[in-house]
């Protein structure tokens, strides 16, 4: 990497490789017990840390390893102070260990030489990830040599200065993460009121009109298998935007008004109406052949009210049966009933949902605010 900019005097463009010592991680062989049972030496995938921006600490984890694991696997023992930064897949995960810890090979992990604040490296490396992973050799699995990362420079002032910066940004970044606290607040607070009125007006239409069983008003299909390269997710849901499956098919399988409900992993149990052409995936269940007079959006809604993530059966992900929906119910007021109560949630809806936009548009100000101050602060302006 060349100097990207010019910095204040007494500052230098330095290598990662010629600051800090760099180790990688490893993975014990899993069929191999005498590596994992009762194991107490920390062991870390990128998953044990936070999201992409943050610096957190950490000294424990949910996987530990023997000490005969650590020996037969290239996982190294990190003192504490390291900085952990992953380079797999996911780049740019940071913390700082406050115990000793070994991590897997998604990790590459920095042990600071004396003129070096960890801190300092960590907030560098924060600020320099965009840089860090344009140096990724592959478009699908991206992945940062060790090699590369020795090579790239980052600003670096004298010790002091390298302490005056990480408290500056301490403190600047303590309120900004206050205030988006509370933004994140005020979102989570617009969900449970907008959950509450669901509740409300479906629990005043099951006292008022009692309730049917699902199959006695629609049926539940699946949708078409797709191989995984011809998915994109699109919403809430999987969809295939092609016209055919492997030149078997020329027409969309869905068209016109859907009721769609996420049947697998993280979509499991969202429920969406949608209009076609779509193809659904057999990631999706899809509502059909309605037995009663229905406004789709109502039954959308109701849908939604009474959850159906929670019925999903927890295995190495969420997965819906048939069967789990199959056996639920759902009141059925007539249709001008329901079309008041659409009105209603839509109008409560489109409010709270203003008040999430704002706070989402001011959390991403204040993402943008501290992309600034850390660009001002390795420029020496801070």
């Amino acid at each position: 990497m060349t100097e990207l900019y010019v910095l204040p005097e007494g500052w230098r463009w330095e290598k990662l490789g010629d600051i800090a010592r760099l180790f990688g991680g490893g993975t014990p062989k899993r069929n191999v017990k005498e590596y994992w049972e009762n194991g107490h030496i920390v062991w870390l995938s990128p998953t044990d840390l936070g999201e992409i921006g943050e610096i957190s600490e950490i000294s424990d984890s949910k996987d530990k390893i023997t000490q005969l694991g650590l020996e037969k696997s290239s996982a190294k023992l990190l003192p504490i102070g390291s900085v952990l930064y992953s380079s797999r897949a996911t780049i740019g995960k940071i913390a700082i260990t406050t115990s000793e810890v070994s991590t897997n090979q998604g990790f590459a992990n920095f042990v600071c030489n004396e003129d070096l604040d960890n801190k300092y490296l960590a907030y560098a490396l924060n600020r320099f990830t965009p840089d860090i992973t344009l140096l990724s050799n592959s478009t699908t699995f991206k992945e940062v040599s060790k090699t590369s990362l020795k090579n790239f420079r980052i600003p670096i002032p004298p010790f002091p200065e390298q302490q005056r910066i990480v408290k500056k940004l301490d403190t600047i970044f303590e309120k900004i993460d206050r205030a988006f606290t509370l933004h994140q607040k005020n979102i989570d607070e617009a969900n449970a009121f907008m959950g509450s009125v669901l509740n409300e007006v479906f629990g005043g239409l099951v006292e008022q009109y009692g309730t049917k069983p699902i199959t006695e008003i629609f049926k539940i299909k699946s949708g078409d298998f797709l191989p995984k390269k011809n998915m994109i997710e699109t919403g809430q849901y999987f969809v295939y935007g092609g016209n055919g499956i492997n030149g078997k098919h020329n027409e969309f399988n869905l068209n016109g008004e859907n009721i769609i409900i996420g049947r697998v992993g993280a979509q499991c149990g969202n429920v969406r109406n949608v209009n076609g052409p779509i193809w659904i995936t057999d990631n999706a269940f899809f509502v059909s052949d309605l037995f009663d007079d229905l406004n789709k959006k109502y039954l959308a809604k109701a849908l939604e009210q009474i959850n159906l993530g929670k019925t999903a059966n927890q295995a190495a992900q969420p997965v819906i049966s048939y069967k789990s929906i199959s056996i639920l119910s759902l009141a059925i007021p007539p249709v001008s009933i329901q079309e008041k109560s659409v009105a209603y949630l839509d109008a409560v809806a489109g409010k709270t949902e203003k008040i999430k936009t704002l706070q989402q548009t001011k959390m991403q100000s204040l993402k943008a605010l501290k992309a600034s101050i850390l660009d001002q602060a390795f420029r020496g302006e801070l």
